[in-house]
């Protein structure tokens, strides 16, 4: 036995749940600064609106709390914990999804650290929590003598049960995560293959072309260079294919993780 399988437990249950409370807070705070929470019932309509928009991530964190914290620390009574220390093995692409928030956040999408990390999520997330629930089959069978195909039939149903509900959101966010990463591909090959001064016509935040010389510029236009003033100066978009993470980021950002942009009102 090690210590460390039940005391991380006892550490993580109250981040889950300054969490959710920390996203709400970011996403009221977020409407607040927009105008849009304001006025009688505006709380109760955010909060409908954030479990709305961040339903996956308050139910994984509740699961956490009210069915992984009492299996972990009671109900097993001591046992495995090797597998349980397995599982502990998922937060390991949690500082790589972090960090790619952060890229994002300070617009540094076209740096190679954000290429590099975005390379190491992928690999950390699909190792430690998408094969995590293969290998631990594998290393029960080697233990038991049982071959991989036989394990699911030889394990209690609760445990079957248990980690196809774990491995599900794992799925689904590892799909968000590789959604954006081809939309990074598609898009560098497109702006290898028409120029680097064509911008992408699903980002706002693409290189804009050069302007004209002065000797054969037209005369100005209003709504043509406003429009380009924005373009420079607005904010980098979540879902800008120029990105790495795509929508997939956001999601996982709390535990692996997480992923749409939390603090962005609903759409």
């Amino acid at each position: 036995r090690h210590w460390l399988t039940s005391s991380y437990i006892l550490f993580a249950v109250p981040y889950f749940i300054y969490d959710i409370y920390a996203m709400f807070m970011c996403y009221w705070h977020k409407l607040q600064v927009k105008g849009h929470g304001s006025g009688p019932g505006a709380l109760a309509a955010a909060l409908r609106s954030y479990l709305r928009r961040e339903f996956l991530m308050v139910l994984h964190h509740v699961v956490m709390v009210t069915v992984c914290f009492p299996v972990s620390v009671f109900w097993r009574q001591g046992k495995g914990d090797y597998f349980q220390g397995c599982m502990f093995l998922a937060e390991l692409s949690t500082p790589s999804v972090c960090l790619g928030k952060i890229l994002i956040q300070y617009k540094q999408q076209h740096t190679l650290l954000h290429k590099v990390n975005g390379a190491l999520m992928l690999v950390t997330f699909f190792t430690c929590r998408i094969l995590l629930f293969p290998y631990l089959y594998w290393a029960y069978g080697r233990y038991a003598g049982l071959p991989l195909h036989r394990v699911p039939l030889a394990v209690p149903w609760h445990c079957n049960l248990g980690a196809a509900l774990l491995m599900a959101p794992q799925v689904y966010w590892f799909t968000l995560i590789c959604r954006g990463a081809l939309r990074l591909f598609l898009s560098h090959s497109h702006s290898h293959s028409h120029g680097h001064s064509h911008a992408h016509p699903h980002c706002r935040h693409s290189p804009s072309p050069p302007p004209s010389p002065p000797a054969l510029s037209s005369p100005a236009n209003p709504s043509s260079s406003s429009s380009s003033s924005s373009s420079s100066s607005s904010p980098t978009s979540p879902h800008c294919p120029h990105s790495v993470w795509g929508k997939g980021c956001d999601h996982i950002n709390a535990n692996g993780y997480g992923a749409l942009d939390r603090d962005a009102p609903s759409h």
